[in-house]
C-alpha cells in the first residue's frame, strides 16, 4: 500500500522517487508524479528494443496525452495486440496506461472488441489508469456515440463502481483533456439511457461523473439539464440524487 503523500508540483518530486518511477517499480500517487515520468527511460526498461525509438519520437516537452499516444503506437508496432496481457500486469501505472493507448492503436477493430479489451483498465486499482482507459479510446466512442451508448448500458449493472463510472465518464459531452462530442452537446437526451440507471448510484465516484456529465451538457443545453434535475428530484428523493443534481447545476447556479 502506498503511504507517501506526493509532491504538490512536478518540480517538488524527489529525485529518488523519479528514479523509481522511471524504473517502473512503483506507481505514481498524484498528477505531479505522473507528469515527471521520463517515458523514454521507462520504455527502455519495459521494452529495451524500443529505447532508441522512444528517445527519438517521444518529446518530453509535449503534452502528456500526446506522449501517451506515441508510446501506445510504438508498443503496438513492436508487440502487437499480443503485448496487452504483459502490460496489464506491469507494476507501473504509466505502463498500464500505455496499454490503453496500444489498444487505441489497433486498426479496424470493432468498438465492442475495443471496449472489451480496455475493460480491465477501466477497473484498474489506480486512478490514473482508469482515466487513461477512457481517454485513449474516446475518439472511437465519439465517432459512433449511439453504438457506444448501446454497448455501455450493460456496464451500468456491474458491481464495480469503476466500471459504472467509465460508462458515464467516457461519454461526457465535453470532458477533460479530450475533444467534445458534438451530438451530445446539441442533443444530450441521446445520453439519457446511460444516466437514468445511475441517477441514484450509491458510489460518490459515479455520482460525481453523472453530475459532471450534466454540468457539461448545461453549458449548451441549460433548460434541458434543469428539466432533468427537477424530474429526478421528484422521482428519486434520495441523498444520492440530490447530490448529483446539486453538483450538476453548480455552474448554472453560481
Amino acid at each position: 500500500m502506498v503511504t507517501r503523500k506526493g509532491a504538490s508540483r512536478p518540480l517538488g518530486v524527489p529525485t529518488d522517487i523519479q528514479q523509481r518511477l522511471n524504473s517502473g517499480v512503483i506507481q505514481t500517487v498524484n498528477l505531479s508524479e505522473c507528469l515527471v515520468v521520463d517515458f523514454a527511460v521507462l520504455m527502455a526498461q519495459v521494452v529495451p528494443e524500443l529505447a532508441g525509438k522512444a528517445v527519438a519520437q517521444i518529446c518530453p516537452n509535449d503534452g502528456i496525452t500526446k506522449r501517451m499516444a506515441i508510446a501506445g503506437q510504438l508498443l503496438f508496432d513492436q508487440l502487437g495486440a499480443d503485448g496487452i496481457p504483459t502490460l496489464l500486469e506491469h507494476p507501473s501505472d504509466t505502463v498500464r496506461g500505455w496499454a490503453a493507448y496500444l489498444i487505441a492503436a489497433i486498426p479496424d477493430l470493432p468498438l465492442a472488441e475495443r471496449l472489451s479489451l480496455v475493460r480491465p483498465l477501466a477497473d484498474d486499482s489506480h486512478f490514473g489508469v482508469r482515466e487513461w482507459a477512457w481517454l485513449a479510446i474516446r475518439s472511437y466512442i465519439a465517432a459512433d456515440i449511439k453504438e457506444a451508448i448501446a454497448l455501455l448500458i450493460s456496464w451500468l449493472s456491474e458491481a464495480s463502481p469503476n466500471v459504472r463510472r467509465f460508462a458515464v465518464e467516457s461519454t461526457r459531452p465535453r470532458g477533460v483533456w479530450c475533444s467534445h462530442i458534438k451530438d451530445l452537446k446539441t442533443k444530450p437526451e441521446i445520453g439519457l439511457p446511460l444516466l437514468e440507471p445511475v441517477r441514484s448510484d450509491s458510489s460518490a465516484y459515479v455520482q460525481d461523473s453523472v453530475a459532471n456529465w450534466l454540468n457539461d451538457a448545461a453549458k449548451s443545453q441549460a433548460a434541458w439539464v434543469y428539466g432533468i434535475c427537477q424530474r429526478w428530484q421528484r422521482e428519486s428523493q434520495t441523498p444520492a440524487t440530490q447530490r448529483i443534481c446539486t453538483r450538476a447545476l453548480r455552474s448554472l447556479n453560481s
